[in-house]
């Protein structure tokens, strides 16, 4: 049986982004889990989104449609959802798909944050880089 984990974050130094850190198997038994995740991030009006997907092995066509069905909504409110950490095998489905072409995805977490560019009291060139799990 394949099985999913979520967690929700916010990075320190820009408490306006969620992070959803996803684990497993994302297919048609785990997917509605995320969904609700996601929606549940959206109803408390949260559109800056960040999925942590360096732990996900395998998304099925279920997955990949939440990402989709929920961009318009995130985008129509001023947010983006942005994909981050995709292991080799994800990442040749995500370009398959050709999806690079709806979602940014990123190297790592910490990267696609930066992307969204809101930043408080970021201190350039140094320190940590202000995470919190």
């Amino acid at each position: 049986m394949n099985d999913i984990s979520i967690s929700f974050s916010k990075p320190k130094d820009n408490p306006d982004i969620s992070v959803i850190s996803v684990k497993g198997y994302v297919d048609t038994t785990t997917s509605s889990e995320l969904e609700e995740s996601l929606k549940r991030l959206l109803r408390k009006g949260r559109f800056d989104i960040v999925i942590d997907l360096g732990d996900v092995n395998y998304i099925s066509s279920a997955g990949w449609g939440i990402f989709i069905s929920e961009i318009k909504e995130i985008r129509e409110n001023g947010g983006d959802l942005k994909l981050a950490s995709m292991i080799g095998d994800v990442y040749e489905v995500f370009e398959l798909l050709e999806f690079q072409t709806i979602l940014e995805s990123f190297d790592s977490v910490e990267d696609a944050v930066m992307s969204f560019g809101k930043f408080e009291n970021h201190i350039p060139g140094g320190g940590s880089s202000g995470f919190n799990s």
